[in-house]
């Protein structure tokens, strides 16, 4: 196996010889083996451990095991501890998602802090498929059924291509050992439920399924390629008129396709619509006709469907955050606050800011028509809709905006720019950090 994973890191993951890796451990097989084969190809690794404090006497347990492991191989380690139940609490969701959503900040935190590269996680093969079947049984597009991505900005998974049981092989044929989280035997969470009640069946009909499903996989990465090239080419022919607040679309043109329902679902399931029979039966309603989504309106009007978006008082999307708040989730992902002492490298995702001139509560909202705000790095005022038009963004991509204000005042459009209102000087006392974190 180390000889195929060497090949595996030369062909797909080069760049990840010359870089600082972290990776995340867990103590369990998977990441155990993902760390010895990586320090066996001589890459630069260090280890991340989460503590979450779920299982008494057993989360301390794993947190010593991987420590000895650290020691063992001779690289460096970092534990974090979290109470995860208190965090879930807190923000109203579950264990398993507050656990997530620990992790994944904390090791982009840890990444950013010791400037890390990347960071390695151990999804494998049955993870993946895993995925698959939960998205499936929820009902899901083609982008749900592409299953875990090999790389997703900072994360890489190195080990999709193998089996828990190829890993698990590998560990026992070098002696290695490593922890087994007893909770994973219970089927109270669904993909649990899947591991050990309905994919073992699957297997046993068919014991080529991993890697029928791997080839499937491939097949649809490669449909999706197609698609969107296709639907890009298309969209430019079916839309008839586009400005700020409306786009126009050509009922004739809409009509011609041999199935007009999935290209409407490709073209319009990013404004959060649901009933595609009703939007395909818009083409032969009659004038006044209407679609609605939580978010917009489809229209039909004479020889055209018109998407607008709903801006009424009965769907307000602001979001409130007091001083003193230091995570919030929503739509784009979650948003961090940190006071910190110095500065590091900002990116679209990480501003730094005066603490001193902001007011609080902020508010997080969509923008809206008229709004301006003024670029980092100038003194002039810009509206919105010139700088969404000089940083060429579809009309989805505009749709997607949101802000970050002090009372009135822009201080970020979020994944974009910062107020230069809010920045550093030489008088700033306290700063503020931003950082916006991507559900992965």
């Amino acid at each position: 196996m180390l000889n195929h994973f060497r090949s595996h890191i030369d062909k797909n993951f080069n760049f990840l010889k010359d870089a600082r890796l972290l990776i995340a451990i867990s103590g369990g097989v998977d990441s155990v083996v993902l760390t010895y084969l990586c320090h066996q190809l001589g890459l630069n690794i260090s280890l991340a451990h989460c503590n979450f404090n779920l299982r008494g006497e057993e989360s301390d347990l794993d947190e010593a095991f991987v420590s000895q492991l650290a020691k063992d191989i001779e690289v460096d380690i970092f534990i974090e501890n979290f109470d995860t139940n208190a965090f879930a609490k807190d923000h109203k969701m579950s264990t398993q998602m507050a656990a997530r959503a620990l992790r994944y900040h904390w090791f982009s935190e840890l990444a950013e802090q010791k400037s890390f590269n990347y960071i390695l996680t151990a999804h494998h093969a049955d993870d993946n498929l895993e995925t698959f079947l939960i998205n499936l049984s929820r009902g899901t597009g083609l982008d749900g059924l592409l299953g875990i991505p090999e790389t997703k900005g900072q994360f890489i998974r190195p080990l999709l291509i193998y089996s828990r049981e190829d890993l698990e092989i590998y560990a026992i044929t070098k002696h290695i050992e490593w922890r087994e989280d007893l909770t994973n035997a219970s089927t109270k969470y669904l993909r649990n439920r899947l591991r050990h009640d309905v994919i073992p069946i699957l297997k046993d009909i068919n014991p080529q399924l991993l890697q029928n499903f791997q080839k499937t996989i491939s097949h649809l990465k490669d449909s999706k390629v197609v698609l969107n090239d296709s639907i890009e080419q298309l969209y430019e022919k079916l839309v008839t008129k586009i400005s700020q607040d409306e786009i126009h679309f050509s009922v004739e043109k809409l009509k011609n396709l041999s199935d007009p329902k999935p290209y409407l679902y490709k073209i319009l399931k990013d404004y959060h619509f649901t009933e595609w029979q009703d939007i395909t039966d818009l083409l032969d309603a009659q004038t006044g006709k209407q679609v609605f989504s939580k978010s917009h309106c489809l229209l039909k009007n004479r020889g055209e469907l018109i998407l607008t978006r709903i801006t009424t008082k009965e769907q307000p999307e602001t979001i409130t955050i007091s001083e003193g708040d230091n995570y919030i989730h929503f739509t784009l992902g979650s948003l961090i606050f940190e006071t910190v002492e110095g500065m590091d490298a900002t990116n679209n995702s990480t501003i730094y800011v005066d603490k001193d001139l902001l007011n609080y509560p902020l508010r997080i909202r969509k923008w809206e028509k008229g709004d301006y705000f003024y670029p980092f790095g100038m003194e002039k005022k810009k509206k919105l809709s010139k700088f969404f038009k000089d940083e060429k963004l579809s009309m989805i991509e505009k749709e997607n905006v949101w802000l970050l204000c002090s009372n009135q005042e822009i201080v970020w459009i979020l994944n974009y720019r910062a107020d230069n209102r809010f920045k550093i000087t030489n008088k700033t006392q306290r700063i503020l950090k931003i950082l916006l974190q991507d559900e992965i």
